[in-house]
């Protein structure tokens, strides 16, 4: 006799129709830009930044600046019918800029889960130089 085992279909079938964006976040120390995309990566939905959210300069790339301009995103994608986000964290990145993201990406990540949307794949896309410019700081280095 073969045992029979239940399957969960209705889970399956409810994954099927999530409606997918793909959330591009910068998150350098001076600030926190997230720009929400469709799945293809070429139509806009929505932007919002610390910079939106805060009025003293200073705090424009807290966690806390993040996390309310994460919300503000998250409401206005949600209204357009979006359920599932794939993350892109960026930092600064290049030959001058530091390769580690602010302390506004993690911040940011967290507001749009807890806004009910689902988090798919969290990827990293700072850009890394392949031996290009010489970077600064002269033949000594940087003398602190």
């Amino acid at each position: 006799m073969k045992p029979q085992y239940n399957k969960p279909q209705q889970t399956y079938r409810k994954q099927e129709g999530i409606r997918w964006g793909i959330a591009h976040i910068y998150a350098s120390y001076n600030n926190t830009i997230i720009h929400i995309t469709d799945i293809t990566g070429t139509e806009t939905i929505t932007k919002a930044s610390g910079g939106m959210v805060v009025k003293a300069d200073h705090l424009e790339g807290s966690p806390t600046a993040a996390m309310i301009a994460a919300k503000r995103a998250a409401e206005v994608v949600k209204d357009k019918g979006i359920q599932g986000l794939h993350i892109k964290i960026k930092a600064p990145g290049g030959h001058n800029g530091p390769n580690n993201p602010g302390p506004g990406a993690q911040a940011a990540i967290r507001a749009l889960s807890r806004m009910g949307l689902k988090i798919g794949i969290i990827d990293e896309v700072t850009p890394i130089p392949h031996d290009g410019c010489r970077k600064k700081g002269g033949r000594r280095g940087r003398r602190v």
